[in-house]
């Protein structure tokens, strides 16, 4: 991050002010991890800090702390606007663009006139924000909100909730460590924010380990729909919405179950489409491994974006026009 910038915002955040983090919509461990680390820093340091995100976060992440403070904007337009009007100051973590808060949020977010903070690390960010640290290098935002931290020379005040916070967005967006953009010094901060008092063998179990035997119904149905391209060395998976309401889904019981596709032998490609009929969309996540990436497969072909290896769309379409748009355009990859 420019020294300059860090001056700058220091400056801004040497009295209190009424501050806004705002995660991307459908909020994953790294989002909430960073935006509740943020807020206990800027609590602790006597601002008026809240979180607001565009709608509702997975319930396996319920457990952090601060999470019951979190406004979610889908539900409460009125009073949360009034909240984004009066903010003196905004952070927006784990997007780069104000379209992954969804059409009515970002709409609103268009309209304010008070600075905003970029943390990120996705590709090709936007330039809505007046002060920007984006490095697609890190492997998590969380890993960002403690270097921001650290540059503003405020180290100090990462306790054991802040520590906590963002030891769950680097454990989860690095897929437990194993992920490329896990490095050395990723396992150095973790080190620090286990000395810090992190309950590091607690943690995966609340994230991991807490199905209920309805989503475990879910994954089998999911993977009973996986498919094989072997020659094109791709899977992919599907759950209609019908599948989904037959097994009592609820937010957050689909996570996890892309990354399924790479666990079999000589994979490097794999999707899954998940059905939202109150949307009307295909929402897909894309994985792989190596050099395939799904992040500019998803930006050319399914309205979405990410990372070289971990991205997203969304199809318009029926799942069966979406699913047969992704089998002719996998005949043609080399792999």
């Amino acid at each position: 991050m420019k020294i300059q910038d860090i001056q700058a915002i220091q400056e801004l955040l040497a009295t209190p002010k009424k501050i806004v983090i705002i995660p991307h919509r459908g909020p994953d461990g790294d989002a909430m991890g960073s935006t509740l680390g943020l807020y206990h820093f800027l609590i602790k340091n006597n601002h008026q800090a809240t979180v607001m995100a565009p709608n509702d976060f997975p319930n396996f992440l319920a457990w952090l702390p601060g999470s019951e403070t979190v406004k979610i904007f889908e539900k409460d337009n009125e009073n949360c606007t009034k909240i984004l009007e009066e903010a003196e100051l905004i952070f927006t973590l784990d997007f780069n663009a104000f379209h992954r808060t969804g059409e009515m949020m970002e709409h609103t977010l268009k309209k304010l006139t008070a600075p905003f903070i970029m943390i990120d690390h996705h590709q090709k960010p936007d330039d809505y924000a007046a002060y920007t640290y984006s490095d697609t290098s890190f492997g998590s935002t969380c890993e960002m909100v403690y270097n921001f931290i650290s540059f503003l020379n405020k180290k100090e005040d990462i306790d054991k909730t802040i520590a906590t916070c963002i030891y769950t967005g680097i454990l989860t967006d690095s897929g437990s460590f194993r992920f490329p953009g896990t490095t050395g010094n990723t396992h150095r901060i973790i080190a620090e924010l286990i000395d810090l008092g992190v309950e590091n063998t607690q943690i995966p179990v609340l994230l991991f380990d807490n199905s209920s035997f309805s989503r475990l119904q879910l994954l089998g149905r999911a993977l009973q729909n996986m498919k094989i391209f072997e020659e094109h060395k791709t899977s992919y998976t599907t759950l209609t919405q019908e599948e989904l309401d037959s097994f009592n889904y609820v937010k957050g019981d689909t996570e996890g179950i892309v990354n399924y596709g790479l666990s079999i032998k000589d994979i490097v490609f794999t999707a899954i489409f998940i059905e939202n009929k109150d949307e009307g969309i295909i929402k897909i996540s894309f994985r792989s491994q190596g050099g395939f990436d799904v992040n500019q497969f998803a930006r050319d072909h399914f309205n979405g974006g990410g990372h070289s290896n971990a991205a997203g769309g969304r199809s318009e379409t029926s799942m069966e026009e979406t699913v047969k748009k992704f089998e002719d355009l996998v005949t043609k990859l080399k792999l």
